[in-house]
């Protein structure tokens, strides 16, 4: 089965309205990660979403996102980040607020981080081996689970 990647990975970290009025910072990380919607993110359900986002941009499914693969992923963050910093503008009519929690959530989807060998593409291993590590970046305060509270200011 082929996927449509833009659209697929807009589609799975759609903003919703609610999140945006209510300007949390992480909501709309939480929204798209807390598959149990139980207000923790845990490392398995990091670990599902990570790996259905690697198949969203494996187009070609052969195990590797290679470099126009993981340009269409990068294209694809973009997108959405900007997706996210307008509705904040809109909602608070200032930029405020804007990009809280995104270094280690960023940093942890960037090539550089999960090009462990360095051939220039990403396996599907290296990938879901970096998730540990890219999840302890996430989980500022340490307690085994991000919440909204591993977002923000001073986080």
């Amino acid at each position: 089965m082929k996927y449509r990647p833009l659209a697929t990975l807009i589609a799975i970290l759609a903003v919703t309205p609610a999140f945006a009025q209510e300007n949390t910072p992480g909501g709309h990380f939480a929204l798209n990660w807390d598959a149990d919607a139980d207000g923790t993110v845990s490392l398995e359900e990091a670990t599902t979403r990570r790996g259905d986002i690697f198949t969203t941009f494996d187009s070609d499914e052969d195990g590797f996102l290679s470099g126009q693969e993981y340009d269409l992923f990068d294209e694809a963050r973009a997108t959405d980040r900007a997706g996210m910093q307008e509705e904040m503008v809109s909602v608070q009519g200032t930029g405020q607020g804007n990009g809280h929690g995104m270094g280690g959530e960023e940093q942890g989807m960037g090539r550089a981080f999960n090009d462990a060998d360095g051939d220039d593409r990403v396996s599907r291993e290296e990938f879901m081996a970096r998730v540990p590590d890219w999840f302890a970046m996430m989980d500022r305060n340490g307690d085994g689970g991000i919440t909204t509270s591993d977002f923000g200011p001073g986080n």
